[in-house]
């Protein structure tokens, strides 16, 4: 595969269309330290379907995309084309249709990636084995990286067999062959999956075909069910009739009843006419009588009202002792009772309620019948009555009266003897009650008891609000804990992807001299801007890139007045004291007066990443390096470890505290109950007292 053209647009540095001619021969690019010849070999990479943003370099895929600088707003896409000869034609055969292949790879921010070739959309599994057939790709040993070659040498043959079949030429075979695999996997999965599906459709057919034959027999039975509902209401319906004929019989009977019942009524009318002729000397007599007889009817009654008093004081204090444990009985009777009534109620409730479903239209219009029949025959009879109480009436005034007057002369005797007895019975009942010293001791009882009472129910009252008490502080106590265990929460998923982050290089074979640094925070983007890519040597001397061991630099010039040196914020390793104390950290309006004063080998640099260097190389503040962020990373993670075990210390303390809360709240709690029985128990007492 020969390759001809690299045009990058918006990758990385590469902020204008940039197009590189690779002629046949040995091409090569050039330059100082943070120029971008690294970004030509990712942009190869990256176009030839890389889809790791970690081997780009990068926290996210959209980090290829040109950011901005100090006098370039940032873009918004990133465009490659690797320009190849195909004048061979050994492309695989959908893209092997022209001499020339330019295969593009373009992404815009939070879209991802398209890849083209020759402008038609491709996949990237496309790209990847049209590459692969030309044995090279974005992971093939043909692009050779930093170090690459010492892991090379110490490969294990596993590692050795895949740059053989590299060079054989079979990578590309391979990779079908995996796709292949997993083709076949899948339609295996898939034949299991409707077997399974097949399997699940039987038994549901089985069930359905169940199903069936029960609606069939149900579409049967309820034919003959609505045959027999049909004659029931036939035979309902022919019996209504009849009953219809009978109360119609019965109201002619009535009717002629009522007619006679009319003719007995004017016949009394006149008897009553006549008799209230005769009545009125009878009635002025009545009135004289009846006037005596009211007074000592009133005088009378006092007497019987205060004798009833008397005497249900006495049964009352008599009886209360017999009432008490006999309507302990009674009740538990009446409750017994009252189940079996119940029972026997819901049963007959029960069956009226089935006999009169079906009866309900036939009694309708029966009730409606006999309702009319009823009305006549009630008019009938209150006429009737009417004349039968006048009569009675006049008969019954005129004996009253002769009765009245003798009763009344009668009850005075005896209503005067009553209150003498009467008087006598209470005074002796007074003596006794007295002198009874049963009744005494059941009065202090009664008075102890009810004591008592007031006290437990004072406490139990006490003992609730104690209870409500503890609740509210147990309460108000969960909220801060819970807010606690969310922070810690978040802050220890912060921690654990951090600590991922720290770690995801952690294998390799020489590691970074940035892992061993410990940096003031704050100061990170400066020394990522001072030393760049320098960080990422190894303190081993055995790696191909490191740091040898401290050389004493006490000849060196000093820094430039008003500047710090940047060793005094950068601690962890003496092989790079005598390269920070040449580096100083100013601010940034300090920076271009004072870069005429640097010496050779000296930097200036502001917390903000500015740098300016002795000959003449200025840098402004742009995006953090990947060391500065390792660094920021590692100064966060402390910050979150301090901060963690103090949340945890708090929440341990909030623990111990709700649990307190929660025994006491379990306390007040057996205490209100406590209380609570001794009421009770003071409560029964006066009941049996």
């Amino acid at each position: 595969m020969k390759f001809q053209r690299l045009k990058l647009h918006g990758f990385k540095s590469f902020c204008d269309l940039t197009e590189l001619h690779l002629e046949p021969g040995l091409s090569g690019v050039v330059g100082p330290n943070g120029c971008g010849k690294s970004n030509l070999v990712e942009a190869m990479r990256w176009v030839m379907g890389e889809s790791s943003y970690k081997a780009m370099r990068a926290s996210g895929m959209d980090d290829v995309i040109f950011s901005g600088g100090g006098n370039r707003p940032a873009r918004n896409h990133a465009e490659v084309t690797l320009v190849l000869d195909n004048s061979d034609r050994t492309a695989p055969a959908p893209l092997n249709n022209a001499d020339i292949l330019e295969v593009t790879r373009r992404i815009e921010r939070e879209e991802g990636s398209v890849y083209r070739v020759n402008g038609k959309e491709v996949r990237a599994r496309d790209v990847q084995l049209l590459f692969a057939d030309a044995s090279t790709g974005a992971h093939s040993p043909a692009l050779v990286r930093q170090g690459q070659i010492g892991e090379l040498i110490g490969a294990k043959p596993t590692a050795r067999r895949a740059l053989l079949e590299e060079a054989a030429g079979i990578s590309g075979l391979h990779s079908r062959r995996h796709e292949a695999e997993l083709r076949l996997k899948a339609a295996e999965q898939n034949l299991e999956r409707v077997d399974d599906i097949i399997a699940q459709v039987e038994q549901q057919l089985d069930q359905l075909k169940r199903q069936a034959r029960l609606a069939v027999r149900y579409r049967s039975i309820s034919g003959d069910i609505r045959k027999a509902e049909a004659t029931l209401y036939h035979i309902r319906w022919v019996s209504a009739r009849v009953a219809e004929k009978e109360a119609e019989a019965e109201q002619g009977r009535l009717i002629n009843q009522m007619a006679e019942a009319q003719h007995l009524d004017l016949e009394a009318q006149k008897v009553v006419i006549l008799a209230d002729k005769a009545l009125q000397p009878l009635r002025d007599t009545e009135a004289a009588t009846a006037a005596a007889l009211q007074r000592l009817t009133i005088l009378s009654e006092q007497l019987a009202e205060e004798a009833r008093r008397a005497e249900a004081r006495r049964a009352e204090l008599t009886e209360r002792l017999k009432q008490l444990e006999a309507d302990k009985g009674r009740e538990a009777s009446l409750l017994t009772e009252s189940d079996a009534t119940l029972s026997s109620y819901a049963e007959e409730k029960a069956r009226l309620e089935a006999e009169s479903a079906g009866e309900e239209q036939a009694f309708a219009v029966a009730k409606a019948a006999a309702e009319a029949a009823q009305q006549a025959v009630a008019v009938a009879e209150t006429a009737a009555r009417a004349a039968q109480d006048a009569e009675a009436q006049v008969k019954a005034r005129r004996a009253q009266a002769l009765r009245g007057r003798d009763d009344a002369t009668n009850r005075v005797a005896r209503l005067k003897g009553q209150i003498a007895d009467v008087a006598r019975d209470a005074e002796a009942l007074a003596r006794q009650l007295e002198g009874d010293a049963a009744v005494a001791d059941r009065r202090a009882a009664l008075e102890a008891a009810q004591a008592a009472s007031a006290e437990a129910e004072q406490a139990a009252l006490t003992a609730e609000h104690e209870t409500q008490a503890a609740q509210a502080a147990l309460d108000a106590a969960r909220p801060a804990l819970q807010e606690i265990e969310t922070a810690l929460n978040r802050l220890e998923a912060e921690a654990q992807t951090l600590t991922r982050i720290l770690n995801a290089g952690g294998t390799s074979l020489w590691p970074a001299i940035v892992d061993q640094l410990k940096v003031s925070s704050g100061y990170e983007t400066a020394l990522g801007a001072a030393l760049g890519d320098d960080l990422e040597a190894s303190s081993d001397a055995g790696a191909p890139l490191h740091w040898a061991g401290p050389i004493i630099g006490d000849n060196d010039a000093p820094l430039p007045a008003g500047t710090t040196p940047l060793s005094k914020f950068v601690s962890g390793s003496p092989l790079l004291k005598r390269r920070l104390d040449q580096i100083g950290l100013v601010d940034k309006a300090d920076g271009g007066r004072l870069m005429a004063e640097l010496r050779p080998g000296q930097r200036l640099v502001t917390k903000d990443g500015d740098l300016w260097r002795w000959d003449g190389f200025v840098a402004a503040a742009d995006a953090p390096s990947a060391a500065a962020q390792r660094l920021a990373q590692k100064n966060r993670l402390a910050e979150l470890d301090a901060e963690i075990g103090d949340m945890r210390t708090t929440r341990n303390t909030k623990k111990a505290d709700a649990a307190a809360l929660a025994e006491a709240l379990e306390g007040a709690r057996r205490g209100e109950r406590d209380r609570r029985e001794a009421w009770r128990t003071a409560q029964r007492a006066i009941q049996t007292v």
